[in-house]
């Protein structure tokens, strides 16, 4: 098992088929991570999965450079390059948590949506959440006696996965993200997982920075290609 079949799990797509030597996913608007075409056979035509997607995608993982320059070649330029972070469920609770600063919820909350929602995390990526199979938990952050905060967790196997990880911008740089992910933690220790992983964009330099802070290691990297990017 990879890291990518945790992301595939816990963040699924409406639809996902083998065609040609290639995974083709239909997100149903949720976004690209359930959206792209990944490779399974090292020599898939892309072509192939070109024709099948009405709105090609790729995702290019770390390592499959020729992938990566044949899709260049092709025409499809670079979006989004994304690194995923991980580190052992135990290092994230040894401290405990600040009393109403944090909740587990499911279902989400209306105050919650409302700040996926400020985040342009609308109901495509609500649906995502509701697709995913197995263990998984809302996280509510407060700040100032506020609703603030908004996470999504999942478990895979025996790892855990954040997505949606969302802080009102007033709010941000005062430690609510920090207690969300404590709080995850706390969670999936429970529920039995042993590692926390996320993903992040390269470009999202504070929340790069903050998972770093908590000891967080980079363990895996991808990047998508379209047209017209």
């Amino acid at each position: 098992m990879t890291v990518f079949d945790v992301l595939d799990a816990t963040w699924p797509a409406a639809h996902k088929r083998k065609h040609g030597g290639w995974i083709l996913r239909d997100g149903a608007g949720g976004g690209k991570r359930v959206s792209a075409a990944t490779r399974v056979d090292p020599k898939a035509d892309i072509d192939v999965a070109e024709t099948a997607m009405d709105a090609p995608l790729f995702m290019v993982r770390n390592g499959e450079t020729d992938l990566d320059q044949a899709l260049e070649t092709a025409g499809y330029a670079i979006v989004d390059p994304t690194v995923i972070y991980s580190i052992p469920v135990a290092d994230l609770i040894t401290d405990p948590l600040p009393q109403a600063k944090v909740y587990p919820v499911w279902e989400p909350l209306f105050t919650m949506k409302e700040v996926w929602k400020k985040g342009g995390i609308g109901a495509t990526r609500l649906a995502v959440m509701d697709r995913a199979q197995g263990p998984k938990m809302g996280i509510l952050g407060r700040n100032k006696d506020s609703v603030v905060g908004a996470g999504f967790v999942a478990i895979h196997q025996n790892i855990a996965m954040i997505h949606a990880l969302e802080v009102l911008e007033d709010h941000r740089r005062q430690g609510v993200a920090q207690r969300m992910i404590a709080q995850a933690a706390h969670w999936a220790h429970h529920h039995g997982a042993q590692t926390m992983t996320l993903a992040v964009t390269r470009a999202n330099a504070a929340a790069n920075t903050l998972y770093s802070s908590i000891g967080m290691q980079v363990v895996e990297s991808y990047h998508y290609r379209a047209k017209g990017a």
